[in-house]
């Protein structure tokens, strides 16, 4: 990300300390993650610690400091989805973006994740791509899915 482009979302929130976290989002929704440049850039242009920068950026899970996919999916692998079937679900996932959870493909067009409850535990197992969610999930259904995005 340029400094052109920092300096533009720092400009927008006039450069208040206060609109930290709404700088790192902005930065985070452009960029897919937060190269450590601009967290940089983003401490000195707001006056605030780097140190506190990192802070937020490491604390909350939708900031990423490493390279994303331009689509991320997520596996429900909680207690309910498992019982349903999410790994097959997952393992289907693995194989056909040839990546494991918690990578990232090579062109950096999908990035995987799992964890524990999405949310909808009674329409499971569930997946969730770029925020949508897809209830209901089979390996079968998933391949359908991930093609939408291809």
């Amino acid at each position: 990300m340029d400094n052109d482009t920092i300096d533009q979302i720092i400009d927008r929130h006039e450069g208040r300390a206060g609109s930290l976290i709404h700088v790192l989002m902005e930065i985070q929704s452009k960029n897919h993650w937060i190269p450590r440049e601009a967290l940089a850039k983003v401490s000195q242009k707001l006056g605030v610690p780097f140190t506190r920068v990192m802070q937020i950026a490491t604390f909350y899970k939708t900031f990423s400091l490493t390279p994303q996919g331009h689509h991320e999916v997520h596996v429900c692998t909680g207690t309910s989805c498992h019982i349903r079937g999410s790994q097959r679900v997952l393992d289907k996932i693995q194989s056909l973006l040839g990546i494991r959870a918690g990578e990232t493909d090579s062109n950096s067009k999908f990035s995987l994740a799992k964890g524990n409850c999405l949310g909808c535990c009674t329409l499971g197992p569930e997946i969730v791509v770029d925020g949508r969610h897809y209830a209901r999930m089979t390996p079968e259904k998933a391949e359908e899915v991930l093609k939408k995005y291809n």
